[in-house]
């Protein structure tokens, strides 16, 4: 679910002159010979000529893992999008050299940013055009909400301003996760950027993270609420555990013999439970499991059994702290205090874990009750927000 936005909003800083196939050109087509006046080829922009891109957090839903499936993933999630206004700005520069960043809050999504720049560039042949750009974000760092894919598709989409490509929206989130992968030196699977990219209103998003085929699930019940609700215990994915969930998950579907644990069934699991190792199997419990959930989570979504769909969110939670272990009492505390509130359905962590926040699903007239239930409950700081499904990343008007 869209629940936050990052927005890049900027003006060129002049002319792009690109050198061969240029930013507008398309693969394939004739490139224009020289003019005596040097005339540039390939999409120019006049001096100050603005530009603006928006791309949103998410929150999954009754089931989602896991990219981790093993020897390439394979495994189906269910995320959804949603929204609220921008936050803060911080700003950068940027241009065909792809220089450093700079700016009120210089740093890693700054350089991120420009990654995304060489990529797009590299993509299309040319340079993309000079550029000044502020980030607005009030996507909280830390809490689980992909903040970074929403920076990366946000970016990427600012800069399809500048150098339009061929509006592929697969081919885009997989450029984003490349960045992730090459710069924040993170292995994540394609979940949050393609719901970031590919996010439609009042929907939820099945991902076959093997074909890449979407299918979206209407999620438009006027009766029904979504609660995020911020442990404010940030959680890091670099340097963490998720490499070595991954590790573990891409071990197990090797010693079962399968390219991905896609392909794995618990009875397959269960007779290799000796050879695996305790933590190993465990795992691949929770990915097995998982991923069976997650079509259910859709199936009952599109059967309206939300019943059934926060009893999968509860199956889910309870999977992510026993058998993956990437909870943390602070979201276990969060989760309990949510099922004590009537007129919830279920509740569970999302993100990668250790801190950030949960997501519940509950009746919209139960919504005050449950937030002011939490807050007495939990034994830290809570910030709620209210959210629904909303669209994916765009261009803005400024």
């Amino acid at each position: 679910m869209h629940t936050h936005q990052q927005r890049v909003r900027g003006r060129s800083l002049g002319r792009a002159r690109p050198v061969g196939r240029g930013c507008g050109d398309r693969e394939g087509s004739p490139t224009p010979p020289p003019s005596s006046a040097g005339a540039p080829r390939g999409r120019e922009f006049e001096p100050g000529h603005r530009r603006s891109g928006e791309g949103p957090g998410a929150v999954r839903g009754g089931a989602e893992r896991s990219g981790h499936g093993g020897g390439g993933g394979g495994a189906r999630v269910g995320p959804v999008a949603g929204s609220r206004p921008p936050g803060a700005p911080s700003g950068f520069r940027g241009g065909g050299g792809g220089g450093g960043g700079v700016g009120p809050r210089p740093g890693q999504p700054h350089r991120r940013a420009h990654r995304l720049q060489r990529r797009l560039r590299a993509a299309h042949g040319g340079p993309v055009p000079g550029f000044s750009a502020v980030i607005a974000s009030d996507i909280p760092l830390g809490g689980g909400l992909s903040s970074s894919a929403a920076l990366e598709v946000a970016t990427y989409t600012f800069l399809q301003q500048l150098c339009p490509d061929d509006g592929d929206l697969v081919a885009k989130a997989l450029a984003c996760q490349k960045a992730e992968h090459t710069f924040a030196g993170m292995p994540c699977g394609i979940m949050d950027q393609f719901i970031s990219v590919m996010g439609k209103e009042g929907h939820a998003l099945l991902i076959d993270c093997r074909s890449l085929e979407t299918v979206l699930v209407p999620l438009t019940d006027g009766s029904l609420a979504v609660l995020i609700t911020n442990s404010n215990v940030r959680h890091t994915l670099t340097g963490s555990e998720y490499p070595t969930r991954r590790r573990q998950c891409e071990e197990a579907a090797a010693a079962l013999g399968k390219a991905s644990l896609r392909d794995a069934t618990v009875a397959e699991l269960e007779a290799a439970r000796s050879r695996l190792g305790e933590e190993v199997y465990r795992r691949a419990r929770h990915v097995i499991g998982e991923i069976a959930r997650t079509a259910q989570a859709a199936q009952a979504l599109q059967d309206r059994d939300y019943g059934k769909f926060g009893r999968l969110m509860v199956d889910s939670h309870n999977s992510l702290r026993d058998d993956y272990e990437v909870s943390c009492p602070e979201l276990d505390e969060l989760v309990a205090a949510a099922l004590e509130v009537d007129g919830v359905y279920g509740s569970r962590m999302t993100g990668g874990g250790f801190g950030g926040c949960t997501v519940t699903l509950l009746e919209a007239g139960a919504a005050e009750r449950a937030q002011h239930h939490i807050k007495e409950k939990y034994s830290g700081t809570a910030t709620f927000y209210l959210t629904k499904p909303s669209g994916g990343a765009k261009v803005l008007p400024l």
